[in-house]
């Protein structure tokens, strides 16, 4: 028997309505199953409401048509359950490594000494140490990020949503981020939503890839990539090529659509 969904969204349909111009659906009818500690990445192209269905679920957008239900509830807002991570960090400028990661458990309540523990754990494991009093000007792009995803962790979400927090990273770097945040979720299991446009980073970090349609958005097909993909070289292993070539050319099947809508 299966195990119940963590995360359930059944025919959600979202619209945007600017103050100047006319109304855009962003999202048609979409459903999806999230298990718990499942890593699902969202792909698709530019426009099809990839970030629109991470804020739903957030909370950080009011659910208008169909619903959204997290460990059996419905999301009527943000909630300490569901951490985010930006794709451009987000970071208080003028506070410290540390002070960042504190911040959240501040707002919590925690005590003290418990919080500051707690900070320097999270410090420890996204390979921060020696960095805790630097400031955000004073760190590489991946290091921001890393800073970022530790003051997130360190609240203990159970889910995590993460909006292609690797986008702003030159190439190097998002590798290298890619293989910390596999590394971080063997450690602290978590389910996970991830955006992304990159499809050999969605093949390698998710369970599951949801290929999202041109806008509107809908769940076109889920293609399981749940390999092993402990290999050297995982990059070049048959399995893992295969799958970036099946999802590779889903993609841009919409891609092309999006495209050709926009010319005409």
């Amino acid at each position: 028997m299966a195990a119940p969904a963590q995360i359930l969204l059944e025919n959600v349909s979202h619209v945007y309505r600017p103050v100047r111009g006319r109304e855009v659906l962003a999202l048609d009818q979409v459903s999806l199953q999230v298990a718990n500690r499942e890593f699902v990445a969202l792909l698709g192209p530019s426009g099809c409401g990839k970030s629109t269905l991470l804020y739903l679920i957030g909370g950080f957008l009011p659910v208008e048509a169909g619903s959204i239900t997290v460990d059996g509830k419905k999301v009527t807002g943000p909630g300490p359950d569901r951490g985010i991570v930006f794709q451009h960090f987000a970071l208080f400028p003028w506070k410290t490594v540390r002070g960042n990661i504190l911040y959240g458990l501040e707002r919590q309540g925690m005590p003290k000494a418990e919080r500051e523990k707690r900070a320097q754990d999270f410090i420890e494991l996204v390979g921060l140490h020696g960095f805790e009093d630097s400031y955000p000007s004073q760190l590489s792009g991946g290091m921001k990020q890393r800073t970022a995803i530790a003051r997130t962790l360190a609240f203990d979400p159970a889910i995590l949503l993460m909006d292609e927090p690797f986008g702003a990273l030159d190439a190097q770097t998002r590798g290298l981020m890619q293989a910390e945040l596999m590394r971080i979720f063997q450690r602290t299991p978590k389910t996970v939503i991830f955006v992304t446009h990159d499809v050999q980073e969605a093949v390698y970090l998710a369970d599951r890839v949801a290929v999202m349609s041109a806008r509107p958005g809908r769940i076109k097909t889920i293609v399981d990539t749940k390999f092993d993909k402990k290999a050297e070289n995982i990059f070049k292993e048959r399995v893992f090529v295969e799958k970036v070539d099946e999802i590779w050319h889903l993609v841009r099947e919409e891609a092309i659509k999006a495209q050709g809508r926009r010319s005409t």
